[in-house]
């Protein structure tokens, strides 16, 4: 039977019209990214500014790396240097305190993801591969970054959106910690920047159940999904 199987003229037709029409083409061209953030040391467990339960996102981000065939694997890395304008221990004030520098709030946070230490290392459980790419971000002593895409005061851009452009990436999943800080920061600019962005809710961990909650409001109001890692629209790796 399927020897012998012709499509019909108007069926062909038709296909013919859907591989030229934009639907028929975004579908084809449609590339993805998987995007971890600030899987380092400091932030896991033992370290200097650890997320409740952030070891458990480990096994969780290597069976999305095992079982889904990404266009492209972008890890962010926190890499302040020691005098960062975040440390509580270089403005003499308590750790979380809140301290408004040139009109912007910045959360007083431990000393964390120094360059050059281990606290700033990516976890030996996920260390990137070839063909990944690392990005760094709050290298800027005046200035904290969230987002793996720029600072928090949105002047001075990391290299990230032009990567992720460079490799025809469409669709972004972002996972890492901490939820409601880097992981958020980086979603939001990402959809802000053109991309279609959904967060591995069961592969990030975050600091504060309302900041989550906040975080999770933000998402939806700017389009942004949400997804578990079992369930990711994407190909299968080849075995």
């Amino acid at each position: 039977v399927h020897g012998d199987f012709t499509l019909h003229p108007i069926s062909r037709a038709c296909c013919v019209a859907f591989r030229r029409s934009s639907f028929g083409r975004g579908m084809a061209s449609r590339k993805s990214a998987l995007l971890i953030v600030d899987v380092q040391n400091d932030f896991l467990e033992g370290g200097s500014l650890a997320v409740p339960d952030g070891n458990e996102v480990l096994p969780v981000i290597h069976f999305m790396r095992s079982v889904y065939e990404f266009d492209l694997v972008v890890y962010t890395q926190d890499w302040h240097p020691s005098d960062h304008v975040s440390f509580a221990s270089n403005n003499s004030m308590p750790v979380f305190s809140v301290k408004m520098i040139d009109g912007q709030e910045q959360v007083m946070w431990p000393a964390h993801c120094v360059q050059g230490t281990s606290g700033a290392l990516i976890h030996d459980a996920l260390l990137p591969r070839a063909g990944d790419v690392v990005v760094q971000k709050g290298k800027n002593k005046a200035r904290d970054s969230y987002s793996g895409f720029q600072d928090n005061d949105r002047v001075a851009h990391t290299e990230l959106s032009a990567v992720l452009r460079d490799a025809g990436i469409t669709d972004l999943y972002v996972c890492g910690l901490a939820m409601d800080y880097c992981v958020s920061y980086s979603a939001l600019d990402g959809q802000a920047f053109g991309f279609s962005v959904t967060v591995v809710t069961d592969a990030c961990r975050g600091i504060d159940p309302k900041g989550i909650a906040a975080a999770e409001e933000q998402w939806r109001a700017a389009g942004i999904t949400t997804a578990v890692s079992t369930e990711l629209p994407l190909p299968r790796a080849r075995s």
